[in-house]
């Protein structure tokens, strides 16, 4: 014999969803937005055992971006989670990168991509990146670019 329990009226329902509405906070909901950003990238990168299928680098490129755009106000609300994220995002960065992804070095991709990668006005453009491997010891090709964000640097 089973025992089911009432459903909760419309009204109920209401009530309590505005109950919640009061308590929740604007940094709570941005701190849990970008920790779901960085978990479905990762998950989006296919690197994980049982996710081959969900390999997705647009998706993962989106997502680093949209971390990225909110991370200095995560590192305002809440400083005690912000290197925690930014590790993530290092993290989802290489991850990136090693499925193939291209690095955008902060700007975004689109219609603007080329106008937001012109030096800025009497600046110089930087020169490409030589094709051959460095000898050990020294910056890889992204270091020297300026363009890999490394933590503490």
């Amino acid at each position: 014999m089973s025992t089911s329990e009432p459903q909760p009226t419309e009204d109920e329902l209401r009530a309590a969803y505005e109950a919640e509405l009061k308590r929740l906070r604007v940094e709570q909901i941005l701190v849990e937005g970008i920790v779901s950003l960085v978990n479905l990238g990762m998950r989006r990168t296919g690197l994980a055992p049982g996710t081959e299928g969900e390999r997705d680098p647009e998706q993962v490129r989106l997502a680093i971006e949209g971390v990225r755009a909110h991370l200095p106000l995560i590192e305002d609300i809440a400083p005690e989670q912000a290197a925690q994220i930014r590790d993530a995002l290092s993290q989802m960065q290489l991850a990136y990168v090693r499925i193939g992804g291209t690095p955008t070095g902060g700007e975004s991709e689109g219609p603007n991509a080329a106008a937001a990668s012109a030096a800025p006005a009497g600046e110089v453009a930087p020169e490409p990146l030589p094709e051959e491997p460095g000898k050990p010891g020294e910056p890889g090709p992204a270091q020297r670019s300026g363009r890999l964000w490394i933590p503490g640097q």
